[in-house]
Order: C-alpha cells, then sequence, then structure tokens
C-alpha cells in the first residue's frame, strides 16, 4: 500500500467515525461582522512577522497602515493574569530573557526586548530599538477599526474567561475571531463566549476532511466559522478547489497559512479561498491588487448564510 492509498484509508476510517458521532450534535453560531470585509482577506500572521518582529505593536501598527483586513496574533497570560502576545509559552526564542509566560508578571514582560533575535538569522536589526511584549487590551485600543484573529496558544490555567470578558469590555466581540489548535481551549471560550465568532481546532477539521474525502461534506455539522488550514499536510491537499468550495457551501470561510510569497499566494486566491494569513502582507496585499486590476481575482463563494446581515 503506498502512501496515498494509507491518506485516503485514514479519511475513510474517520469518515466512519464522523458518520457514527459527528451528526448528533446541533450548534448555534454566532452572528458576526468579521467576514464583512474584501474577500480574500489578507490577514497579517502576527502582524506581519517577515516584515518586523512579530506581535509587536510595531508590527500591527504597520500592517494597519498597509491596508490589511485582519490582524492575526497569539495569546497566552502572565502570572498576574494580563493577556499578553507571544507565539510561543516562553520568552527564549524572541527576548533577551528566557522562562514561561505563566512564570512572569507583566511588568517584567513588558520590560524585556521583544526583538532581540528577530528575524533569527544571527543579524537581530532591530535589538534594541525598544519593541516590547504588548498586552492585548493595548492592541484592541490601538485599532477602533480593525479586526482581530486572535489565536489561543495556552491551554492550562484557561484564559477563555478573561478572554471573553475582555473582548466584551472594549466592544470588539463582532471585529474578532477567535482560534485554536487545542480543542479543549476553544471549546471553553465557546461557552464563556458563544457571541464570538472561531474557527476549527484539529479534530474538527478532520471531520470536515474526513467527510469531504468519503464524498459527503454534509456529514460535518460546522460548530466554527472558518476553517484555517496549511495547503497541504501528510499528502493531503487540504485546500484544492473542491474542498474550498464544500466549504463554503457549508457556511464555512477557508483561510490558508502561512503563504509569504507571491506565486503561492496568487495559487491560494485562484483557488478561491476566503483568505490568506502571511507573514508578507505588503506582498499578498500587491499579489491581491494585481489580481483585480487583471480582472483574474476569483471572488470566494458566498455559499448560504455566509454573508451575515
Amino acid at each position: 500500500m503506498n502512501s496515498r492509498q494509507r491518506n485516503w484509508l485514514l479519511i475513510a476510517a474517520i469518515g466512519v467515525f464522523v458518520l457514527a458521532f459527528g451528526t448528533v450534535f446541533e450548534p448555534e453560531r454566532a452572528l458576526t461582522r468579521y467576514f464583512d470585509t474584501t474577500r480574500p482577506a489578507v490577514i497579517a500572521h502576527q502582524g506581519g512577522d517577515g516584515i518586523l518582529p512579530g506581535n509587536t505593536l510595531e508590527a500591527f501598527k504597520n500592517a494597519d497602515g498597509l491596508g490589511v483586513d485582519v490582524l492575526e496574533m497569539d495569546l497566552h497570560q502572565s502570572r498576574d493574569g494580563v493577556l499578553v502576545l507571544m507565539h510561543d509559552a516562553t520568552v527564549d526564542r524572541t527576548t533577551d530573557s528566557s522562562g514561561a509566560i505563566t512564570d512572569m508578571d507583566f511588568a517584567t514582560l513588558k520590560a524585556l526586548d521583544a526583538a532581540y533575535h528577530w528575524p533569527f538569522d544571527g543579524t537581530s536589526p532591530q535589538r534594541g530599538r525598544g519593541f516590547r511584549v504588548p498586552g492585548l487590551e493595548e492592541v484592541l485600543e490601538s485599532f477602533p477599526e480593525q479586526r482581530f484573529n486572535i489565536e489561543i496558544k495556552q491551554e492550562t490555567p484557561s484564559i477563555a474567561d478573561g478572554l471573553c470578558t475582555l473582548l466584551r469590555q472594549r466592544g470588539v466581540v463582532e471585529r474578532t475571531l477567535v482560534a485554536s489548535f487545542h480543542r479543549a481551549a476553544l471549546g471553553e471560550f465557546r461557552k464563556a463566549c458563544p457571541e464570538v465568532a472561531t474557527s476549527a481546532h484539529r479534530w474538527e477539521v478532520t471531520s470536515f476532511i474526513a467527510a469531504q474525502g468519503i464524498g459527503l461534506p454534509g456529514l460535518h455539522n460546522p460548530r466554527a466559522h472558518a476553517l484555517q488550514l496549511p495547503l497541504k499536510q501528510y499528502g493531503i491537499e487540504l485546500t484544492a478547489e473542491d474542498r474550498v468550495a464544500a466549504a463554503q457551501r457549508l457556511d464555512l470561510y477557508v483561510d490558508v497559512w502561512t503563504l509569504n510569497d507571491a506565486a503561492a499566494i496568487r495559487d491560494a486566491f485562484s483557488r478561491g479561498v476566503d483568505g490568506v494569513i502571511t507573514d508578507r502582507p505588503d506582498i499578498a496585499l500587491a499579489v491581491r491588487d494585481e489580481l483585480t486590476r487583471s480582472g483574474d481575482l476569483p471572488v470566494p463563494d458566498s455559499g448560504g448564510d455566509r454573508d451575515l446581515q
């Protein structure tokens, strides 16, 4: 049996599970204005980590100035309960210190050099230039018109209640999508904040791919508003045109990550995806503008109720 056959056998096996258990849930998805923006959307990964140090206020300001549709960021919580933006659970890779975020107070985190190692090639051109670890609240306040894609990285202790409270207090519920690979973390957030749109966690993505792989995508009952996927994984083309279209018929938006060169971004747009998550939002915006001018930019399938009023 070759690898392709093994992949489809795995999909079929999961499909049996989906058939048996995947239709017993009837979740209600919150209405949201998050998706009422230009499509395909340009989503600045960590604010554009290929341009400036990611998950910093400077990166987000630069991306906002470029005209991106969404700012994407990663979320943890400090020891004293402040929601902070950083990709990793520790500060080792990006800053001039070491240790777990959950073991540090926000004042300590705020004093670190968030550009100390960026761009991780030994050059560190932004070291010592004032890049800091921001709190989520500061970022939400700084961009009163922006949309936010917030990925929960931390599993324990849960930050669902704190995140929900902050989104409500800052009035950004309608402009926010919350994501997480972690099933429990996302489930906790959905329970705490059902009015906020979410993307699919790993098992939900697997459920959709399995159902679509056996030709019965309708078996997948979406709990999320969006699928955020790589182009390919385990030899399976996750964002083939037919799969994108099948997701959109289920009122799911499809964002692909993380694409940073013009050819890959152009190819993703050609498949009809709803958004591209990128470290180079400048390149993605240029490609979208080029395709728009030439008339070659596909309009993503609007699906049934995907355009929420």
